[in-house]
């Protein structure tokens, strides 16, 4: 799936490492959510943000709600493609469409959506998403659909 603008989506590359695998050898379902939630990550620290600073800042990112499917296993040992795209930007919250990709075969090995909310460190309330970062995001993906008033 590629990018409503036309471009590649941001991409995280990972390893399977023994940990993320089951007793069958495959990488246990609930291993793909933690691949997902460090793209978010990285596509955060490649705007220039950090998670640490944005803490500092009184300000978390919350899943509020997810959605995966899975297409085929990953297995020890395996490179990942993991995409993180921004599809909708509202005012307190962000909607990312991600896939986990093998990397040696280019197979699609999972997908999931995710409903992500700016929240207050200190009270876990909705919070405004700081405009810097909402600039960041709308300024390195032009297919994100906003909702500024939501």
């Amino acid at each position: 799936m590629r990018a409503q603008n036309g471009l590649e989506p941001f991409a995280h590359r990972c390893r399977v490492y023994y940990e993320d695998t089951d007793a069958g050898g495959v990488v246990y379902y609930v291993n793909y959510l933690k691949f997902m939630e460090r793209a978010r990550t990285e596509r955060l620290r490649h705007l220039g943000f950090s998670q640490l600073e944005l803490a500092g800042d009184n300000l978390l990112f919350v899943v509020h709600s997810s959605e995966a499917r899975y297409h085929a296993p990953a297995r020890l040992d395996d490179e990942l493609r993991v995409t993180a795209q921004v599809t909708e930007l509202n005012r307190a919250s962000l909607r990312f469409v991600q896939q986990v990709w093998r990397c040696k075969d280019e197979t699609l090995l999972c997908e999931g959506q995710f409903l992500v909310a700016a929240v207050r460190a200190d009270t876990f309330k909705p919070r405004a998403i700081p405009p810097a970062l909402r600039d960041a995001f709308l300024a390195d993906s032009t297919g994100t659909q906003s909702n500024a008033g939501e």
